[in-house]
């Protein structure tokens, strides 16, 4: 059996939080290799961790009655790690400013050769007034902020194409629900690749979080091929978008 690790390692710029793991087979697909989602929600958690052994963890912000919530991310995949290899995750945040913070993730192998990693956008939000809000001090200091990443950074914006094909509806499940009662980040993920054709080896996805979605919603996709690109929407019932993804 392979050690499994987490710590918090601290800079004169701020924490930076990894943790070991190894890939399991409920996280691999027909290759024998780690899943898109199954490597968003290794960010997903690194983040999670990180915050809970700052002190800022789900417990504290629901009695602040506050809340991160993902805006925007870009993942990029240099090569999805196979069953059973040890792999290490991280996170550290880079900027805060205004009614956001950014934050970088990576995931590393054995040999310490980076194979994933991620920017990504997220805002504060006051729960009882149901709208964003300026962090207090006290919800940042803990993180510092780091260098980014060095890696191919992309707009914030995602350019939506004219013309799409619709795809049919489906209800939103109890299993696509999280904490905050709302869809989970990675859920979204998944319902884009459930539309998308034959075998594809997706080595970029971004992400633009426009509103919520809750159980009860359904979801109306459409998707729209491009030479470099697949763009799908995931709508209410007036075409209004929940999330925008773009894979390539």
């Amino acid at each position: 059996m392979t050690e499994q690790k987490e710590e918090i390692q601290n800079n004169k710029e701020g924490s930076r939080y990894e943790f070991d793991s190894r890939v399991r087979y409920s996280e691999i697909d027909h290759r024998g290799t780690l899943t898109l989602p199954a490597l968003i929600n290794y960010f997903q958690d690194c983040s999670t961790f990180h915050s809970e052994l700052a002190g800022l963890g789900m417990d504290r912000l629901k009695q602040d009655k506050k809340a991160w919530v993902l805006s925007y991310w870009q993942v990029i995949i240099n090569r999805y790690p196979g069953l059973g290899e040890a792999i290490t995750t991280g996170t550290f945040a880079t900027e805060f400013r205004g009614l956001f913070g950014n934050r970088n993730f990576y995931m590393k192998d054995g040999e310490g050769k980076r194979i994933a990693c991620a920017n990504s956008i997220w805002v504060f939000m006051d729960l009882e007034k149901g709208r964003p809000c300026r962090p207090a001090p006290e919800h940042i200091d803990p993180y510092g902020m780091n260098v980014p990443l060095d890696m191919p950074y992309e707009d914030r914006k995602i350019l939506v194409p004219e013309d799409f094909e619709e795809k049919d509806a489906f209800p939103v499940r109890k299993y696509h629900i999280d904490t905050n009662e709302h869809v989970n980040n990675c859920q979204y993920v998944q319902m884009a690749m459930e539309m998308l054709p034959g075998d594809l080896s997706i080595r970029q996805v971004r992400v633009d979080y426009k509103k919520s979605a809750v159980l009860g919603d359904v979801i109306y996709p459409r998707i729209a091929m491009e030479q470099e690109r697949i763009v799908i929407e995931l709508c209410d019932g007036g075409k209004s978008p929940y999330a925008i993804i773009e894979i390539k």
